[in-house]
């Protein structure tokens, strides 16, 4: 392999003043391709009692000097949250003129004494103090101009299905936002417009939109994306929650803790005209036709995924809001792909070459709800680094959930083939992944280019997850790695912050040997 490593990383020593002491800080940073380095710094901070809002406030107000930052300018606090070690977070937007920028946050952390035990995310330091602020059209036209750029007809996009039970269903979201927008140094006001829909294909649209000019910064359509492996369906028997109305059994599970429901939809009709599509049904609660395997594995796994995440930590649905969770399988025609759009799941059949129905494997619907969970947590931006550490996490949360080899997706990867895959935590050269940062690939930050090789590189910090299982156990890894997601990674966090991350998740939750063993684990790969 002449894979050639091109990330630049420093770590330095600096000082935080604390209660009016000066004490020594580690902060971790990393130069990923021109991006504001979420930064990570954590030390025995010289104070006490920090135990409410304002005490945060006053500590900050302490450290502005060294962290360049101002409590009353900079920083806006949008939520506390007290975890279940007694630990309280406080999240702030870093704002500019009480506008947030885009993909930032910094959070304090706390222990249940009142130390503060870390504080990180994205400063931005060197952003300036003001930014022009004429807006020349507001944010419901930004929304025009967005479906403008991508040219697709909202109307289209915004097709209303009835169900067999009578419910209307609408796969549109929209969402427009002001924001500061940071491109290489250079902050712009911006509307932030988000589109989500899954017809005429699967979209998860991030527009950027100059507020003054209307020249579009930045679009993406982020959908995640994962491909599977191994032979199918595999024909096994499974035990279904289903409901019954008008002597029709429907893929609609009512059971789960939460407030709403885990529905399955078949896409009749072909190529995504209707979507989400219609309900899976039988007459007699016994779904074994051939169509109908895909939709059992989706809506079985979905309640299994949804299991392994209320059981283990106690999260209630994706967003832990306890939001539905939908699966349309027979997505398209030979569609070789699986994906979260940004509001359900779809799974295309493959071509039966490369792949069969997607939906058959475990690990793929672990990984898919793994980056809605991603969306409504850490937020990691889906390009270079904080993206390859988007499609990590989806994987090793995959394996959490099939834990029986380090393979991804081998249920469903080319049928007939026995023992591929599409990727390996054990053996990510097996699968053309880097597993050593000396392997590291510089991509361009385009589709081509994998946005910046996000499925490539992730083979990175998988190979650092495959050490820190086998050092640790499962039981403690997952607690480690869903601390790490949901508290200490921000939206771009890179591979140094996710070791930093993981590090103080596992001194939270097990104290130094476990910590030891993270370091360890990133150190072999380079880390």
């Amino acid at each position: 392999m002449n894979w050639k490593s091109v990330m630049a990383t420093f770590v330095l020593g600096t000082s935080i003043v604390a209660g009016g002491t000066t004490v020594s800080a580690d902060v971790s940073a990393d130069l990923d391709q021109g991006k504001e380095a979420s930064q990570f710094i954590k030390k025995n901070f010289d104070v006490k009692n920090v135990v409410s809002n304002k005490a945060v406030d006053k500590f900050l107000k302490a450290n502005e000097s060294t962290l360049n930052l101002k409590v009353n300018k900079d920083l806006k606090l949008v939520k506390t949250e007290t975890d279940e070690l007694g630990m309280t977070h406080y999240v702030y937007n870093r704002v500019i003129q009480n506008v947030p920028v885009a993909n930032s946050k910094v959070v304090v952390h706390t222990d249940k004494k009142g130390n503060v035990a870390a504080v990180n995310g994205e400063f931005h330091s060197d952003a300036p103090d003001k930014v022009r602020q004429q807006k020349a059209f507001n944010k419901h036209q930004a929304v025009d101009y967005a479906w403008d750029h991508i040219d697709v007809d909202r109307e289209d996009a915004d097709k209303v299905q009835k169900s067999e039970l009578g419910e209307d269903f609408n796969t549109l979201t929209e969402n427009s936002d002001l924001v500061v927008y940071n491109e290489d140094g250079e902050y712009t006001l911006a509307y932030h417009v988000e589109l989500q829909f899954a017809q005429p294909y699967p979209a998860n649209w991030q527009v950027y939109i100059n507020a003054e000019t209307g020249d579009v910064l930045k679009a993406s359509n982020v959908v995640h994306e994962a491909t599977g492996t191994g032979t199918g369906v595999l024909g096994d028997t499974k035990s279904l929650n289903t409901y019954a109305y008008n002597n029709t059994y429907y893929l609609f599970d009512t059971t789960k803790p939460m407030n709403g429901v885990i529905e399955t939809f078949d896409n009749y009709g072909g190529q995504y005209s209707s979507l989400p599509g219609y309900y899976v049904t039988d007459s007699g609660n016994t779904f074994y036709s051939e169509r109908q395997k895909a939709a059992v594995d989706a809506h079985y796994y979905a309640g299994e995924v949804f299991d392994y995440y209320y059981d283990t930590f106690n999260r209630v649905s994706y967003d832990n809001n306890g939001s539905d969770i939908r699966s349309t399988v027979h997505y398209g025609s030979n569609y070789n792909n699986a994906a979260w759009t940004g509001n359900q799941m779809i799974y295309g059949d493959g071509d039966g070459s490369t792949f069969t129905y997607l939906s058959g494997a475990d690990d793929i619907v672990a990984h898919e709800l793994t980056h809605a969970v991603t969306d409504t947590t850490a937020g990691l931006i889906y390009e270079n680094q904080s993206g390859a550490l988007n499609e990590s996490f989806s994987d090793v949360f995959g394996y959490f959930v099939d834990s029986e080899d380090w393979l991804m997706g081998e249920d469903v990867y080319t049928p007939g083939v026995s023992g591929d895959a599409l990727r390996s935590l054990s053996n990510p050269n097996a699968y053309n992944q880097p597993d050593h940062m000396n392997e590291y690939q510089n991509l361009p930050n385009t589709e081509a280019g994998d946005w910046g090789g996000v499925h490539i590189n992730s083979g990175i910090p998988n190979k650092a997850a495959y050490y820190t299982i086998n050092s640790l156990g499962i039981s403690k890894a997952q607690q480690i790695y869903y601390r790490a997601l949901t508290v200490y990674l921000t939206p771009s966090s890179n591979f140094q912050s996710a070791k930093a991350a993981l590090q103080q998740s596992a001194q939270d939750l097990y104290g130094s040997s476990a910590k030891s063993a993270v370091t360890q684990a990133w150190s072999n790969v380079g880390l």
